[in-house]
């Protein structure tokens, strides 16, 4: 009797976990910005001249320069307000039951984003009066208000697309189960569909209000006075040293950085919470 043999058991290939991108820590960036700020001061030291050090000028600046800074930040979310409430709206019109009204918010959508920012801005700013009147009361229109007008026109497309993919994504049997209680088309929309929406929407929401933060030195060509605007007239008014470029634009990259960061890292964690990517 022949004795039996265990055979070889062919084992499955293990499943890989998705690729999650590591996390890119403030001391890999950190050192990089020193070495842009210190280095020029060094070389500065070492030829000996009278005049303060690059570290020394941007320590007198450092005010000036957060000062507009804010004003970044304040353009950045009033465009994102603008543009998100803009964009609702144009995206429930583009899953609207009328032709006229879906064919034009969808026209509108793709113009404004596959537009230039740009452009936009440029369009924002020559094509808008300076003042207007209300009831005889003349008030009149700043750079910065129409540099939020310019910026929210492309947040307004992005967000209208994003509000639209969201509640395609959603099963169609959200709308059937919502029709079996006899809700109406609105009802359906405010009390079912979109706080569904919500989660799916955030993180690219919040991708989106990133690179608009980071959009925003747009507002320097135009003459609006945010940081990189503050940046070149206090370059100017040191006589435009070679020696301070580095030092002071390295110091608004830090800026950036160091708020636009955290919101990547944070939209990456709501996307593994609310399981977004699968």
């Amino acid at each position: 009797m022949n004795k039996k043999t265990d055979m070889p058991v062919m084992l499955s290939k293990p499943i890989e976990a998705p690729y999650t991108p590591s996390a890119l820590s403030y001391w890999h960036i950190l050192p990089i910005i020193a070495a842009m700020m210190i280095i020029p001061s060094l070389a500065f030291s070492a030829a000996g001249d009278e005049q303060l050090s690059p570290l020394a000028v941007l320590k007198n600046w450092i005010p000036l320069l957060l000062e507009g800074f804010v004003f970044n930040l304040v353009i950045s979310v009033c465009a994102m307000a603008v543009g998100t409430a803009a964009g609702t709206a144009l995206g429930l019109g583009q899953i609207s039951p009328n032709s006229l009204m879906r064919s034009g918010s969808w026209f509108v959508t793709q113009f404004f984003r596959n537009a230039p920012w740009l452009v936009l801005l440029f369009f924002a700013m020559f094509l808008l009066p300076f003042e207007f009147s209300i009831a005889g009361l003349t008030i009149p229109m700043p750079d910065w208000f129409k540099a939020i007008i310019g910026l929210s026109l492309p947040v307004m497309a992005n967000v209208s697309e994003i509000v639209r993919g969201a509640i395609r994504s959603l099963p169609s049997g959200q709308w059937e189960a919502a029709e079996s209680l006899a809700y109406t088309r609105r009802q359906t929309l405010w009390l079912v569909i979109l706080p569904q929406c919500v989660k799916r929407m955030l993180p690219p929401w919040m991708n989106l209000y990133a690179i608009l933060t980071m959009a925003t030195v747009l507002a320097s060509i135009v003459g609006v006075s945010e940081v990189m605007t503050l940046t070149g007239r206090a370059l100017s008014a040191e006589g435009g040293r070679p020696d301070l470029l580095a030092p002071f634009y390295g110091f608004v990259l830090l800026l950036f950085f160091a708020y636009c960061y955290p919101i990547a890292r944070y939209t990456l964690r709501l996307e593994k919470k609310f399981a977004v990517i699968n």
